[in-house]
Protein backbone atom coordinates (compact mmCIF):
# COMPACT_ATOMS: atom_id res chain seq x y z
CA UNK A 1 0.00 0.00 0.00
CA UNK A 2 2.88 2.37 0.82
CA UNK A 3 4.54 1.81 -2.59
CA UNK A 4 1.22 2.57 -4.25
CA UNK A 5 0.90 5.74 -2.19
CA UNK A 6 4.46 6.88 -3.06
CA UNK A 7 3.93 6.20 -6.74
CA UNK A 8 0.62 8.04 -6.52
CA UNK A 9 2.40 11.07 -5.03
CA UNK A 10 4.89 11.17 -7.93
CA UNK A 11 2.14 10.85 -10.52
CA UNK A 12 0.08 13.57 -8.84
CA UNK A 13 2.97 15.98 -8.68
CA UNK A 14 3.78 15.37 -12.35
CA UNK A 15 0.12 15.87 -13.25
CA UNK A 16 -0.06 19.10 -11.27
CA UNK A 17 3.17 20.40 -12.83
CA UNK A 18 1.87 19.69 -16.32
CA UNK A 19 -1.23 21.74 -15.52
CA UNK A 20 -2.74 21.36 -18.99
CA UNK A 21 -5.96 19.97 -20.25
CA UNK A 22 -6.12 18.16 -23.56
CA UNK A 23 -9.30 18.14 -25.62
CA UNK A 24 -9.47 17.18 -29.33
CA UNK A 25 -5.74 17.66 -29.67
CA UNK A 26 -5.73 21.17 -28.10
CA UNK A 27 -4.07 22.21 -24.86
CA UNK A 28 -5.35 24.88 -22.52
CA UNK A 29 -2.82 26.94 -20.58
CA UNK A 30 -3.11 26.37 -16.84
CA UNK A 31 -3.36 30.09 -16.03
CA UNK A 32 -6.42 30.65 -18.23
CA UNK A 33 -7.96 27.36 -17.07
CA UNK A 34 -7.51 28.27 -13.40
CA UNK A 35 -8.87 31.74 -14.02
CA UNK A 36 -12.01 30.33 -15.65
CA UNK A 37 -12.49 27.88 -12.78
CA UNK A 38 -12.13 30.71 -10.30
CA UNK A 39 -14.74 32.82 -12.10
CA UNK A 40 -17.16 29.89 -12.31
CA UNK A 41 -16.71 29.17 -8.62
CA UNK A 42 -17.33 32.80 -7.66
CA UNK A 43 -20.45 32.87 -9.82
CA UNK A 44 -21.79 29.72 -8.16
CA UNK A 45 -21.04 31.01 -4.67
CA UNK A 46 -23.29 33.97 -5.41
CA UNK A 47 -26.28 31.64 -5.83
CA UNK A 48 -27.69 31.74 -2.29
CA UNK A 49 -31.16 32.36 -0.92
CA UNK A 50 -30.41 35.78 0.58
CA UNK A 51 -29.00 37.13 -2.72
CA UNK A 52 -30.89 35.39 -5.51
CA UNK A 53 -33.84 33.61 -3.87
CA UNK A 54 -35.86 32.79 -7.00
CA UNK A 55 -32.90 31.42 -8.98
CA UNK A 56 -31.68 29.47 -5.92
CA UNK A 57 -35.06 27.82 -5.36
CA UNK A 58 -35.44 27.04 -9.07
CA UNK A 59 -32.00 25.43 -9.26
CA UNK A 60 -32.63 23.57 -5.99
CA UNK A 61 -35.83 21.93 -7.31
CA UNK A 62 -34.19 21.07 -10.64
CA UNK A 63 -31.19 19.52 -8.87
CA UNK A 64 -33.57 17.59 -6.61
CA UNK A 65 -35.36 16.14 -9.65
CA UNK A 66 -32.06 15.17 -11.27
CA UNK A 67 -30.87 13.53 -8.03
CA UNK A 68 -34.14 11.60 -7.71
CA UNK A 69 -33.78 10.40 -11.30
CA UNK A 70 -30.19 9.28 -10.71
CA UNK A 71 -31.12 7.46 -7.52
CA UNK A 72 -34.07 5.78 -9.25
CA UNK A 73 -31.75 4.50 -11.99
CA UNK A 74 -29.26 3.22 -9.40
CA UNK A 75 -32.01 1.45 -7.48
CA UNK A 76 -33.34 -0.10 -10.68
CA UNK A 77 -29.89 -1.51 -11.48
CA UNK A 78 -29.84 -3.00 -7.98
CA UNK A 79 -33.46 -4.11 -7.99
CA UNK A 80 -32.65 -7.56 -6.60
CA UNK A 81 -31.27 -5.95 -3.42
CA UNK A 82 -34.26 -3.58 -3.27
CA UNK A 83 -36.73 -6.48 -3.60
CA UNK A 84 -34.90 -8.40 -0.86
CA UNK A 85 -35.03 -5.40 1.47
CA UNK A 86 -38.74 -4.90 0.75
CA UNK A 87 -39.43 -8.57 1.54
CA UNK A 88 -37.46 -8.28 4.78
CA UNK A 89 -39.37 -5.12 5.67
CA UNK A 90 -42.72 -6.84 5.04
CA UNK A 91 -41.71 -9.76 7.28
CA UNK A 92 -40.64 -7.39 10.07
CA UNK A 93 -43.88 -5.43 9.69
CA UNK A 94 -45.90 -8.63 10.02
CA UNK A 95 -43.97 -9.65 13.13
CA UNK A 96 -44.50 -6.18 14.57
CA UNK A 97 -48.29 -6.19 14.20
CA UNK A 98 -49.06 -9.87 14.96
CA UNK A 99 -50.07 -10.32 18.60
CA UNK A 100 -48.15 -12.83 20.69
CA UNK A 101 -45.59 -13.39 23.43
CA UNK A 102 -42.89 -12.03 21.16
CA UNK A 103 -44.30 -8.49 21.39
CA UNK A 104 -42.26 -7.67 24.50
CA UNK A 105 -39.04 -8.42 22.60
CA UNK A 106 -40.29 -6.49 19.58
CA UNK A 107 -41.02 -3.47 21.77
CA UNK A 108 -37.56 -3.71 23.37
CA UNK A 109 -35.82 -3.92 19.99
CA UNK A 110 -37.90 -1.06 18.60
CA UNK A 111 -36.98 1.18 21.51
CA UNK A 112 -33.28 0.35 21.25
CA UNK A 113 -33.25 0.74 17.47
CA UNK A 114 -34.77 4.22 17.45
CA UNK A 115 -32.60 5.33 20.36
CA UNK A 116 -29.44 4.18 18.55
CA UNK A 117 -30.62 5.62 15.22
CA UNK A 118 -31.25 8.97 16.89
CA UNK A 119 -27.69 9.24 18.17
CA UNK A 120 -26.12 7.85 14.98
CA UNK A 121 -28.03 10.50 13.04
CA UNK A 122 -26.78 13.24 15.36
CA UNK A 123 -23.25 11.91 14.92
CA UNK A 124 -23.53 12.13 11.13
CA UNK A 125 -24.87 15.68 11.44
CA UNK A 126 -21.92 16.50 13.69
CA UNK A 127 -19.47 15.61 10.91
CA UNK A 128 -21.52 17.81 8.58
CA UNK A 129 -21.34 20.56 11.20
CA UNK A 130 -24.97 21.70 10.71
CA UNK A 131 -23.69 23.98 7.97
CA UNK A 132 -21.76 26.12 10.49
CA UNK A 133 -19.09 23.79 11.86
CA UNK A 134 -20.96 23.55 15.18
CA UNK A 135 -20.94 19.98 16.44
CA UNK A 136 -23.98 18.20 17.85
CA UNK A 137 -21.80 17.06 20.75
CA UNK A 138 -22.09 20.60 22.14
CA UNK A 139 -25.83 20.73 21.43
CA UNK A 140 -27.03 17.23 22.37
CA UNK A 141 -24.59 14.57 23.58
CA UNK A 142 -22.57 16.81 25.91
CA UNK A 143 -25.68 18.21 27.67
CA UNK A 144 -27.16 14.68 27.83
CA UNK A 145 -24.06 13.28 29.57
CA UNK A 146 -24.02 16.34 31.85
CA UNK A 147 -27.68 15.85 32.83
CA UNK A 148 -27.11 12.15 33.56
CA UNK A 149 -24.05 13.04 35.65
CA UNK A 150 -25.93 15.65 37.69
CA UNK A 151 -28.87 13.27 38.15
CA UNK A 152 -26.63 10.41 39.23
CA UNK A 153 -25.02 12.48 42.00
CA UNK A 154 -28.35 14.00 43.07
CA UNK A 155 -30.19 10.64 43.15
CA UNK A 156 -27.18 8.63 44.39
CA UNK A 157 -28.27 6.14 41.74
CA UNK A 158 -28.37 5.54 37.99
CA UNK A 159 -31.47 3.33 38.20
CA UNK A 160 -33.65 5.89 36.45
CA UNK A 161 -35.42 4.62 33.30
CA UNK A 162 -33.53 2.97 30.49
CA UNK A 163 -33.10 5.09 27.34
CA UNK A 164 -34.96 6.70 25.79
CA UNK A 165 -35.74 8.72 28.87
CA UNK A 166 -39.04 10.58 29.34
CA UNK A 167 -39.16 14.38 29.14
CA UNK A 168 -36.87 14.54 32.13
CA UNK A 169 -34.87 12.10 34.22
CA UNK A 170 -36.63 11.23 37.50
CA UNK A 171 -34.95 9.74 40.55
CA UNK A 172 -36.13 6.26 41.57
CA UNK A 173 -38.39 6.00 44.62
CA UNK A 174 -35.68 4.20 46.56
CA UNK A 175 -32.76 6.56 46.96
CA UNK A 176 -29.28 5.12 46.76
CA UNK A 177 -26.52 5.23 49.33
CA UNK A 178 -24.55 8.47 49.58
CA UNK A 179 -21.20 8.13 47.83
CA UNK A 180 -22.22 5.05 45.84
CA UNK A 181 -21.78 6.79 42.47
CA UNK A 182 -18.45 6.27 40.76
CA UNK A 183 -16.99 7.54 37.52
CA UNK A 184 -17.30 4.10 35.92
CA UNK A 185 -20.98 3.86 36.89
CA UNK A 186 -21.84 7.01 34.94
CA UNK A 187 -19.64 5.99 31.99
CA UNK A 188 -21.53 2.69 31.76
CA UNK A 189 -24.88 4.52 31.90
CA UNK A 190 -24.15 6.72 28.86
CA UNK A 191 -21.93 4.28 26.92
CA UNK A 192 -24.55 3.21 24.35
CA UNK A 193 -25.57 6.68 23.19
CA UNK A 194 -21.97 7.93 23.23
CA UNK A 195 -20.71 5.03 21.11
CA UNK A 196 -23.61 5.40 18.68
CA UNK A 197 -22.85 9.09 18.32
CA UNK A 198 -19.19 8.27 17.71
CA UNK A 199 -20.15 5.69 15.08
CA UNK A 200 -22.27 8.35 13.39
CA UNK A 201 -19.32 10.74 13.24
CA UNK A 202 -17.24 7.95 11.65
CA UNK A 203 -19.94 7.40 8.98
CA UNK A 204 -20.01 11.16 8.39
CA UNK A 205 -16.31 11.08 7.46
CA UNK A 206 -16.94 8.80 4.48
CA UNK A 207 -18.03 11.44 1.88
CA UNK A 208 -14.57 13.12 1.70
CA UNK A 209 -12.98 9.67 1.37
CA UNK A 210 -15.28 8.55 -1.45
CA UNK A 211 -15.03 11.93 -3.20
CA UNK A 212 -11.23 11.83 -3.26
CA UNK A 213 -11.17 8.15 -4.23
CA UNK A 214 -13.58 8.70 -7.13
CA UNK A 215 -11.58 11.71 -8.30
CA UNK A 216 -8.35 9.70 -8.24
CA UNK A 217 -9.81 6.76 -10.16
CA UNK A 218 -11.55 8.95 -12.75
CA UNK A 219 -8.69 11.40 -13.18
CA UNK A 220 -11.07 14.36 -12.80
CA UNK A 221 -10.65 17.04 -10.16
CA UNK A 222 -13.85 17.67 -8.17
CA UNK A 223 -14.81 21.27 -7.49
CA UNK A 224 -14.26 20.92 -3.75
CA UNK A 225 -12.28 23.53 -1.82
CA UNK A 226 -10.75 21.04 0.62
CA UNK A 227 -9.68 18.73 -2.20
CA UNK A 228 -8.15 21.62 -4.16
CA UNK A 229 -6.35 22.72 -1.01
CA UNK A 230 -5.05 19.17 -0.66
CA UNK A 231 -3.76 19.25 -4.28
CA UNK A 232 -2.00 22.56 -3.68
CA UNK A 233 -0.46 21.18 -0.50
CA UNK A 234 0.97 18.25 -2.45
CA UNK A 235 2.38 20.64 -5.02
CA UNK A 236 3.99 22.99 -2.47
CA UNK A 237 4.78 20.39 0.19
CA UNK A 238 8.41 21.35 0.57
CA UNK A 239 7.76 25.10 0.72
CA UNK A 240 5.18 25.00 3.56
CA UNK A 241 6.22 27.44 6.29
CA UNK A 242 3.19 28.49 8.34
CA UNK A 243 1.94 26.37 11.24
CA UNK A 244 -1.42 25.47 9.63
CA UNK A 245 0.22 24.17 6.45
CA UNK A 246 2.78 22.18 8.39
CA UNK A 247 0.05 20.69 10.60
CA UNK A 248 -1.95 19.60 7.55
CA UNK A 249 1.18 18.18 5.94
CA UNK A 250 1.98 16.28 9.17
CA UNK A 251 -1.51 14.72 9.18
CA UNK A 252 -1.17 13.78 5.50
CA UNK A 253 2.29 12.20 6.05
CA UNK A 254 1.14 10.33 9.18
CA UNK A 255 -1.87 8.81 7.41
CA UNK A 256 0.04 8.04 4.22
CA UNK A 257 3.11 6.44 5.81
CA UNK A 258 1.75 4.80 8.98
CA UNK A 259 -1.53 3.56 7.49
CA UNK A 260 -4.08 2.00 9.88
CA UNK A 261 -2.43 3.20 13.08
CA UNK A 262 -1.89 6.68 11.66
CA UNK A 263 -5.62 6.95 10.85
CA UNK A 264 -6.43 5.56 14.30
CA UNK A 265 -4.22 8.17 15.98
CA UNK A 266 -5.86 11.02 14.02
CA UNK A 267 -9.38 9.73 14.78
CA UNK A 268 -8.75 9.12 18.50
CA UNK A 269 -8.26 12.77 19.45
CA UNK A 270 -10.39 15.86 18.78
CA UNK A 271 -8.93 16.76 15.40
CA UNK A 272 -10.35 19.54 13.18
CA UNK A 273 -8.08 18.36 10.35
CA UNK A 274 -9.55 14.85 10.13
CA UNK A 275 -11.36 15.67 6.87
CA UNK A 276 -7.88 15.95 5.39
CA UNK A 277 -7.16 12.40 6.60
CA UNK A 278 -10.25 11.14 4.74
CA UNK A 279 -9.24 12.96 1.55
CA UNK A 280 -5.68 11.62 1.88
CA UNK A 281 -6.89 8.02 2.30
CA UNK A 282 -9.25 8.30 -0.66
CA UNK A 283 -6.65 9.98 -2.85
CA UNK A 284 -4.00 7.33 -2.18
CA UNK A 285 -6.55 4.50 -2.57
CA UNK A 286 -6.27 3.24 1.01
CA UNK A 287 -8.63 0.22 1.32
CA UNK A 288 -12.09 1.13 2.59
CA UNK A 289 -12.06 -1.14 5.65
CA UNK A 290 -8.60 0.09 6.66
CA UNK A 291 -9.88 3.67 6.69
CA UNK A 292 -13.35 3.05 8.11
CA UNK A 293 -12.23 0.44 10.66
CA UNK A 294 -9.57 2.72 12.12
CA UNK A 295 -11.95 5.70 12.07
CA UNK A 296 -14.73 3.73 13.77
CA UNK A 297 -12.47 2.41 16.54
CA UNK A 298 -10.90 5.81 17.08
CA UNK A 299 -14.07 7.89 17.14
CA UNK A 300 -16.64 5.49 18.63
CA UNK A 301 -14.44 3.95 21.33
CA UNK A 302 -11.24 5.84 22.14
CA UNK A 303 -12.23 9.47 21.53
CA UNK A 304 -15.71 9.04 22.97
CA UNK A 305 -14.36 7.74 26.27
CA UNK A 306 -11.99 10.72 26.46
CA UNK A 307 -14.86 13.16 25.83
CA UNK A 308 -17.16 11.35 28.28
CA UNK A 309 -14.54 11.52 31.02
CA UNK A 310 -14.07 15.24 30.43
CA UNK A 311 -17.82 16.03 30.62
CA UNK A 312 -18.47 13.75 33.61
CA UNK A 313 -15.58 15.20 35.62
CA UNK A 314 -16.58 18.77 34.67
CA UNK A 315 -20.20 18.24 35.79
CA UNK A 316 -19.47 16.29 38.95
CA UNK A 317 -21.48 17.71 41.86
CA UNK A 318 -18.63 19.35 43.79
CA UNK A 319 -17.08 20.86 40.62
CA UNK A 320 -20.42 22.40 39.56
CA UNK A 321 -20.91 23.91 43.01
CA UNK A 322 -17.40 25.37 42.89
CA UNK A 323 -18.03 26.82 39.42
CA UNK A 324 -21.25 28.53 40.58
CA UNK A 325 -19.41 29.94 43.62
CA UNK A 326 -16.64 31.30 41.39
CA UNK A 327 -19.23 32.98 39.14
CA UNK A 328 -20.66 34.72 42.20
CA UNK A 329 -17.17 35.97 43.13
CA UNK A 330 -16.90 38.05 39.93
CA UNK A 331 -16.91 41.72 40.93
CA UNK A 332 -20.09 43.77 40.22
CA UNK A 333 -21.84 41.36 37.81
CA UNK A 334 -21.13 38.14 39.73
CA UNK A 335 -24.32 37.88 41.82
CA UNK A 336 -26.59 38.72 38.88
CA UNK A 337 -24.88 36.06 36.75
CA UNK A 338 -24.89 33.52 39.57
CA UNK A 339 -28.65 33.77 40.24
CA UNK A 340 -29.93 32.14 36.97
CA UNK A 341 -27.46 29.27 37.33
CA UNK A 342 -28.58 28.63 40.90
CA UNK A 343 -32.24 28.77 39.86
CA UNK A 344 -31.60 26.36 36.99
CA UNK A 345 -29.80 23.83 39.20
CA UNK A 346 -32.50 24.08 41.88
CA UNK A 347 -35.23 23.56 39.25
CA UNK A 348 -33.42 20.47 38.00
CA UNK A 349 -33.17 19.06 41.52
CA UNK A 350 -36.89 19.60 42.08
CA UNK A 351 -37.72 17.82 38.82
CA UNK A 352 -35.51 14.88 39.77
CA UNK A 353 -37.38 14.46 43.07
CA UNK A 354 -40.94 14.86 41.69
CA UNK A 355 -41.30 18.27 43.36
CA UNK A 356 -42.37 20.31 40.34
CA UNK A 357 -45.93 20.69 41.73
CA UNK A 358 -46.45 24.13 43.17
CA UNK A 359 -43.08 25.31 41.89
CA UNK A 360 -42.92 28.35 39.62
CA UNK A 361 -43.12 27.26 36.00
CA UNK A 362 -41.25 30.24 34.54
CA UNK A 363 -38.87 29.27 31.79
CA UNK A 364 -35.20 29.65 32.64
CA UNK A 365 -33.26 31.89 30.23
CA UNK A 366 -30.55 29.22 29.83
CA UNK A 367 -33.08 26.69 28.54
CA UNK A 368 -34.71 29.33 26.33
CA UNK A 369 -31.34 30.33 24.83
CA UNK A 370 -30.38 26.72 24.17
CA UNK A 371 -33.67 25.92 22.44
CA UNK A 372 -33.45 29.00 20.21
CA UNK A 373 -29.82 28.20 19.35
CA UNK A 374 -30.80 24.70 18.22
CA UNK A 375 -33.63 26.09 16.07
CA UNK A 376 -31.28 28.62 14.43
CA UNK A 377 -28.66 25.93 13.72
CA UNK A 378 -31.20 23.57 12.17
CA UNK A 379 -32.66 26.35 10.00
CA UNK A 380 -29.21 27.37 8.82
CA UNK A 381 -28.41 23.73 8.06
CA UNK A 382 -31.53 23.48 5.87
CA UNK A 383 -30.60 26.72 4.10
CA UNK A 384 -27.06 25.45 3.47
CA UNK A 385 -28.45 22.26 1.87
CA UNK A 386 -30.69 24.32 -0.44
CA UNK A 387 -27.79 26.59 -1.42
CA UNK A 388 -25.44 23.65 -1.96
CA UNK A 389 -27.86 21.80 -4.24
CA UNK A 390 -28.61 24.99 -6.20
CA UNK A 391 -24.88 25.53 -6.70
CA UNK A 392 -24.51 21.91 -7.84
CA UNK A 393 -27.09 22.54 -10.57
CA UNK A 394 -25.28 25.76 -11.56
CA UNK A 395 -22.11 23.70 -11.90
CA UNK A 396 -23.93 21.32 -14.26
CA UNK A 397 -24.95 24.28 -16.42
CA UNK A 398 -21.40 25.63 -16.48
CA UNK A 399 -19.97 22.25 -17.46
CA UNK A 400 -22.55 21.87 -20.24
CA UNK A 401 -21.77 25.37 -21.53
CA UNK A 402 -18.03 24.73 -21.42
CA UNK A 403 -18.43 21.43 -23.29
CA UNK A 404 -20.53 23.07 -26.01
CA UNK A 405 -17.91 25.79 -26.51
CA UNK A 406 -15.13 23.23 -26.88
CA UNK A 407 -17.04 21.15 -29.41
CA UNK A 408 -17.77 24.10 -31.71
Amino acid sequence: MYEMAENGTDCDQRRIRMGKEQHNGNFTEPSSLDEQKRKDREERQGIVLWRRPLVTLQYFFLETLISLKEWTIKLWHRRSIVVSLLLLLSVLTSVYYIEGAHQQYVFYMEKKFFWCAYWVGLGILSSVGLGTGLHTFLLYLGPHIASVTLAAYECNSVDFPEPPYPDQIICPDEEGVEGSISLWTIISKVRLEACMWGAGTAIGELPPYFMARAARLSGEEPDDEEYQEFEEMLEHAQAAQDFASRAKLAVQNLVQKVGFFGILACASIPNPLFDLAGITCGHFLVPFWTFFGATLIGKAIIKMHIQKLFVIITFSKHIVEQMVSLIGAIPTVGPSLQKPFQEYLEAQRMKLHHRTEGAPQGENWLSWTFEKLVIVMVCYFILSIINSMAQSYAKRLQQTSSWEEKTK
